[in-house]
């Protein structure tokens, strides 16, 4: 047995931390963990991964932007993520299909129904068996991104785009409430740890009992 984690939220959440987090704590449990971020992990999705996040203006339209990120996904899902799955090694994802859809859906206005195609396509139907999200207003993720180092074109955008994706986030989740866990970011990141394992324990207690 194996469990899929994805680790969502807006920029400045803190969620690349809570992923780490979660990942050290289920190997200390006895879980054989692999992480993952998108996009890279393998060699196409590095590749990706300079080309849409490292500079400093938007680096292409909002719909290659998306295609980019679903060639990563796809990449990532076939060569990594289902195969560790298969050998029994549960995925800790820091983000996954759905930030393309939070993003250049509901934040760049790509039509939902050609981000939700190219989900299903990378993702090859593979969804997590929960997704967190790690939640904060966008005003104090910005406050957060402020003061970090290698900024990139997200990090300009304007607090309606980042308020528009965390709507997007709020209502996915309402469309898949049963798929997603909603912690409160804005907390020191122990407390965040905290939260996401006491929202985790039941999966975690039966993927224990199934060993």
């Amino acid at each position: 047995m194996s469990l899929f984690i994805s680790i969502e939220g807006p920029d400045g959440s803190g969620k690349s931390t809570q992923a780490r987090l979660l990942a050290d704590t289920l190997r200390a449990q006895g879980f054989p963990v692999l992480t993952t971020r998108e996009p890279g992990g393998t060699p196409v999705g590095e590749a990706v991964r300079e080309i849409v996040l490292h500079p400093r203006e938007m680096p292409a339209t909002p719909t290659t932007i998306a295609l980019l990120y679903a060639t990563s996904r796809s990449e990532l899902v076939q060569t990594v993520i289902r195969p560790a799955l298969r050998q029994g090694t549960s995925v800790v994802a820091d983000r996954y299909a759905d930030s393309t859809i939070a993003y250049q859906s509901f934040g760049l206005g790509v039509p939902l129904d050609v981000t939700r195609c190219l989900a299903e396509i990378a993702t090859d139907g593979l969804t997590p068996d929960v997704t967190v999200y790690v939640d904060i207003l966008p005003e104090r993720g910005l406050e957060r991104l402020a003061g970090r180092r290698g900024e990139n074109w997200l990090d300009r955008e304007s607090a309606a785009f980042h308020t528009r994706v965390r709507d997007g986030y709020l209502q996915m989740m309402e469309e898949d409430p049963a798929r997603w866990v909603r912690v409160d970011g804005d907390a020191p990141p122990e407390a965040v740890h905290g939260a996401i394992l006491r929202a985790l324990e039941p999966i975690l207690k039966s993927e224990r009992n199934a060993v």
